[in-house]
């Protein structure tokens, strides 16, 4: 059972276009990669936010109290 052959991946995707159809196949690889997009664009947006004054949020809260 370790050893996964060309073949048995072949029918694997055939079995799966099958039953999901390429449209649907398409579409949720769409939503995976806006997903992926989106996260490294927070993360990137969260690291600049550091990186520009990380004491903001301390001058924040001491203007608020």
């Amino acid at each position: 059972m370790g050893n996964v052959g060309i073949w048995q991946i072949v029918i694997i995707v055939a079995l799966i276009v099958i039953f999901f159809g390429r449209g649907k196949i398409s579409s949720i690889m769409g939503d995976f990669a806006r997903g992926i997009k989106g996260f490294k664009k927070e993360m990137s947006d969260d690291q600049s936010a550091d990186k520009k004054d990380p004491n903001d949020k301390d001058q924040n809260s001491k203007s608020n109290h």
